[in-house]
């Protein structure tokens, strides 16, 4: 993804090589994403989503379906008896209308709180998910698309595709060796890293894609990386690839998060197959435990299934960037995979890098800005996927109670004071309606009211009282009953017209 995307930004005036060892495995786990992935990535480097989504087992994701957050139990693979099935709720894609310039969160707030309606934030307020409980697709069958979604895909299939695209269309060098050595001048600047294969590789500005080892910016520039485990406790996950007979069962338009006795499981759907792995905290569950758990849920024995075992680190490095070496991915900054922020991390970084991106003098200014924007990007991510944990009703197991005794940072406890009385947690710069169209305003200010709203309300956590402006806007109140009537109307007409997600992926893949 570096390459291709600095390759787009630098065009012919500058050499970019990677080097990459074929004796160390892609880590090739996190096969979601979020909707900005195309706008900020494809799109920019010129290729098409249909193009890239048949090489790589692409599937659509409207959302994310979070099941068993709210009430214990063990995990569960299938759907529950007719009716049981209760304890789910949606952090949608698609955008939240506003109402006389608030959004409709609000009404929805003072309506629930006044007991005049039973309905959940997600059913009343968006579009998408009866949806989604019907695994319909996000295009229609013209091909057009009717609300904002992101996609699954198999990780290595993009890795692969970007490989080829980045040295045959804009003349990437790709080698393939080990790096040995990282050679340090007297500034403490890289010069050239040396490989076992007996090479040396100068360059200007060295990105350090090395994952979790951050062999450039952990190991070679001694910058340390600040781990960031009391805010959230899953450092361990098991996972493996399922068989899945999409023509009988369909195709899930949506990733799910499953709850369990020491955190979670993901459920991510493609073609012929799901992609699935519980993400766990060691403290709570030994590695024997957890994949004992995991197989039962999924009917699978832990003895002849394929299983990749993940260790990683919570946190961020203190800086990203220092002096020539800027660390992007894994070597950056992690959370655990909850809400796919591993891709969007990618993209937000390669972002500011082209944005900040210097000279060989490599001011200060450029970098201390770059710097800047990622911590506030990481910690705005980090304080989102705790409140999660934090609010989320379970308790049933230790793991579930540790969550509830972590601090909580300053910002996130002001966002939630404020969704206490009423207010709006996180507006977006722009209006929600046009947001997904400001690049600067979705990176600086991610998490919007409608992302908050999803998960608070989703996990019944309610404001106290509802916004006390709106007793003096009757008129808007009246106003916004039209807009929940036509999120009912458009729901209806979608469900009669849209083609299953499972069609749609055989037409755009071929049958």
């Amino acid at each position: 993804m570096s390459a291709a995307y600095l390759g787009k930004v630098l065009g012919q005036q500058a050499t970019i090589t990677v080097l990459e060892s074929p004796a160390i495995p892609r880590i090739g786990v996190g096969e979601a994403t979020i909707p900005n992935l195309h706008k900020t990535f494809f799109d920019f480097l010129g290729i098409a989503e249909e193009d890239w989504m048949r090489e790589c087992n692409a599937s659509y994701k409207m959302g994310v379906k979070f099941v068993n957050w709210r009430t214990p139990g063990a995990g569960e693979a299938g759907p529950r008896p007719h009716g049981a099935d209760t304890d789910h709720y949606y952090h949608c894609f698609g955008q939240l209308p506003n109402q006389d310039n608030l959004p409709l969160s609000h009404y929805w707030a003072a309506k629930k709180l006044a007991g005049t309606t039973d309905e959940s934030f997600g059913y009343a307020c968006y579009r998408e998910p009866p949806v989604l409980d019907a695994k319909l697709a996000p295009r229609r069958a013209d091909g057009t698309a009717w609300t904002n979604y992101a996609w699954h895909f198999d990780a290595q299939l993009v890795a692969d595709f970007l490989k080829r695209f980045a040295t045959t269309k804009q003349g990437v060098v790709h080698i393939e060796d080990k790096m040995t050595e990282a050679v340090i001048d007297h500034r403490g600047y890289i010069t050239a890293l040396r490989t076992e294969g007996g090479r040396t590789i100068e360059g200007d500005l060295f990105v350090d894609c090395s994952g979790f080892r951050g062999l450039l910016i952990n190991q070679a520039m001694r910058e340390p990386f600040l781990d960031m485990s009391d805010h959230l406790l899953n450092d361990r996950a098991v996972a493996t690839a399922v068989p899945h007979d999409d023509e009988a069962e369909g195709v899930e338009p949506y990733t799910s998060a499953i709850a369990m006795s020491s955190g979670w499981t993901w459920k991510i759907p493609m073609l012929g197959r799901f992609g699935t792995g519980y993400v766990y905290s060691s403290r709570f569950a030994s590695q024997d435990e957890a994949t004992q758990e995991f197989c039962d849920m999924w009917g699978l024995d832990p003895e002849t299934q394929p299983l990749n075992h993940v260790r990683f680190r919570v946190g961020r490095n203190r800086r990203t960037w220092v002096k020539n070496c800027v660390s992007v991915g894994l070597s950056s900054c992690f959370l655990e995979p909850l809400e796919s922020t591993g891709i969007y991390f990618i993209t937000a970084t390669l972002y500011q890098l082209a944005k900040h991106f210097p000279d060989k003098r490599f001011d200060q200014i450029l970098i201390d800005r770059f710097n800047r924007e990622i911590e506030t990007m990481f910690d705005d991510s980090r304080d989102f996927l705790q409140a999660h944990f934090s609010i989320a009703p379970r308790n049933d197991t230790p793991f579930w109670r540790a969550c509830k005794e972590l601090d909580l940072a300053p910002d996130i406890t002001e966002k939630m004071e404020m969704y206490r009385v009423g207010l709006a947690v996180n507006m977006p710069v722009a209006d929600e309606t046009t947001y997904y169209a400001n690049l600067e305003a979705e990176f600086r200010n991610f998490w919007t009211n409608s992302n908050f709203y999803c998960i608070f309300a989703g996990l019944d956590h309610l404001p106290e009282h509802a916004l006390p402006s709106l007793a003096f806007r009757p008129d808007a109140v009246e106003s916004a009953e039209l807009v929940f009537r036509d999120i009912k109307r458009q729901q209806s007409a979608l469900l009669k017209e849209l083609p299953s997600t499972y069609d749609c992926l055989r037409r755009l893949h071929g049958s």
